[in-house]
């Protein structure tokens, strides 16, 4: 039955997007995250042990709770209906999916670049990314942007896919709380280099196989939809651990050589330039299309993930 909510949760992501009108579950463990942080860090020394301990005892919490509410709420309405229990599963399933709210935002950006608007593209990015956009110009845009994509690619869509696989919108909660303390915890900086070490370890950790999973499928993507297959291939395998992530490159090297692009090297965070390897062989010069060609690979390996699951459903059921 998962899989059947699973593909129905999928498919309303690819039409709708986020709901925007609704209050987003994730911005709920958002909050949660920022509670347990103030609290946590009072509660431990201030020293580097002892906030790592926080940071740990944070991230379980944090992980715990966004299972178990959710696992409880489905099983109260299991007890009143099976029906209800389905439609809450289902939707909370569309909401955990980001594919069609990153596409739209990447638009947003390619949009904003094809009018000359240079200024408004760097705004439009800065929300996407973590690096300083300020400086950027056209082909770095273009670059940050179809990192994002390709790197967001397992984050958004084909991790929360396999958790879901597993263990329902509960293990895909608590994948997206792993996910979300990273992105607001995950930083070498001053405030976050021992607090942030445990959520950061655990979003590896979470993304390992999946990055890896999501990488292949693009590289079968790339050549479904046109792209250069082989060169995606290429790329994978001798690109995919050039990265101060040991997953961000799986998705990036695929997508890199598909488009003929170069991506990575050295970018400003927090006013300070962090030095990272560059990866595919930039055959190419990067233009606005090559956002849309990112969004497509992106939905296309998401496609392939959705079919694959059902397909080995199919064959573990008969």
């Amino acid at each position: 039955m998962i899989f059947f909510k699973l593909t129905i949760g999928y498919i309303l992501d690819l039409i709708f997007g986020d709901p925007a009108w609704l209050y987003h579950p994730i911005r709920l463990i958002g909050k949660m995250i920022a509670a347990g942080e103030k609290m946590t860090r009072r509660l431990f020394p201030k020293t580097g042990g002892g906030q790592v301990a926080a940071g740990g005892v944070m991230a379980a919490g944090v992980v715990l709770l966004s299972f178990f509410i959710p696992w409880g709420i489905l099983w109260l309405c299991e007890k009143v209906h099976t029906g209800l229990a389905f439609v809450v599963e289902t939707f909370w399933i569309y909401e955990i999916l980001a594919g069609r709210c990153l596409q739209t935002e990447a638009r947003k950006v390619m949009a904003a670049l094809k009018k000359g608007d240079i200024k408004k593209s760097r705004k439009l990015l800065s929300y996407l990314v973590g690096r300083d956009t300020k400086q950027l110009d056209e082909g770095e845009i273009i670059k940050a942007t179809v990192e994002t994509v390709a790197e967001n690619t397992t984050d958004g869509v084909i991790a929360p896919l396999i958790f879901i696989a597993i263990g329902g919108a509960p293990l895909g909660f608590a994948y997206k709380a792993i996910n979300t303390m990273d992105s607001m915890t995950g930083y070498k900086n001053k405030q976050y280099f021992f607090f942030g070490r445990i959520p950061a370890r655990l979003d590896d950790a979470a993304n390992f196989i999946p990055a890896r999973i999501a990488g292949v499928l693009m590289i079968v993507a790339a050549a479904l939809c046109g792209y250069s297959g082989r060169g995606a291939a290429r790329i994978f395998f001798r690109d995919r651990n050039r990265h101060l992530s040991p997953n961000s490159a799986q998705t990036e090297s695929a997508c890199a050589g598909a488009l003929g692009l170069c991506l990575g090297g050295t970018h400003d965070y927090f006013g300070k330039p962090v030095v990272k390897p560059t990866i595919g062989d930039g055959e190419r010069e990067p233009e606005p299309a090559h956002i849309q060609d990112a969004c497509l690979l992106m939905m296309c390996t998401s496609f392939l993930a959705v079919f694959i699951l059902n397909f080995g459903k199919f064959i573990i059921m008969n």
